[in-house]
C-alpha cells in the first residue's frame, strides 16, 4: 500500500535538521506530487485568525492567483471555518467552488490543528474525477499531525 510506505518517508523528511520548515513543507508537497499518481497539486494554506483569511504557503503544481481565501470561500475557506476534512468527488459539482484551473476536477482538503487549533490546511487538486478514498482522507490526517508538530 503507497500510503503505509510513504508514511516513514513523510517522518524522515519532517524531523530533518538541515531544512527550515519552509523547505521542509515545500519538500512534502513534492513527494506527494511525485508519489501519488492522482494528487496533481499539492499545498498548503495557513490562516490568519484576526483578518479570518488563508494564505497560500508552500506548494507543487501549477501556478495559482487564489494566494489569499477568505474563510467561507471555496473548498479551503469552508474548510478554516467548519474544522472538517472535505471531499469533493467533482468540483463542476460544487456552488462554492473558486476554480484554479479547467483541468482540475477534484479536490480534497484536511485541515491541519496545532494544540486543537486550525492553523491551515492541505489541499490537493487532482485531474481526474473521484479519486479520493477514505484511506487518503486517513493518510493525509496523518500527515497533518506530522506536519503539526513544526508549529
Amino acid at each position: 500500500m503507497i500510503f503505509e510506505n510513504l508514511k516513514p518517508k513523510v517522518v524522515n523528511l519532517l524531523t530533518a535538521t538541515d531544512k527550515t520548515r519552509e523547505e521542509k513543507l515545500l519538500d512534502l508537497c513534492q513527494l506527494l506530487s511525485d508519489s501519488i499518481s492522482y494528487y496533481n497539486w499539492v499545498g498548503f494554506y495557513f490562516a490568519q485568525a484576526e483578518t479570518k483569511t488563508l494564505h497560500l504557503g508552500p506548494y507543487v503544481g501549477a501556478p495559482t492567483d487564489h494566494t489569499v481565501i477568505p474563510f467561507g470561500k471555496g473548498i479551503c475557506g469552508q474548510v478554516a471555518e467548519s474544522n472538517q476534512n472535505f471531499v469533493v468527488p467533482d468540483v463542476s459539482a460544487q456552488d462554492n467552488y473558486i476554480a484554479c484551473s479547467f483541468t482540475v476536477k477534484s479536490e480534497i482538503v484536511v485541515p491541519l490543528f496545532v494544540n486543537g487549533i486550525n492553523i491551515g490546511q492541505i489541499d490537493i487538486d487532482s485531474h481526474v474525477i473521484d479519486p479520493f478514498t477514505e484511506l487518503d482522507e486517513r493518510f493525509l490526517e496523518f500527515v497533518n499531525q506530522e506536519v503539526s508538530k513544526l508549529f
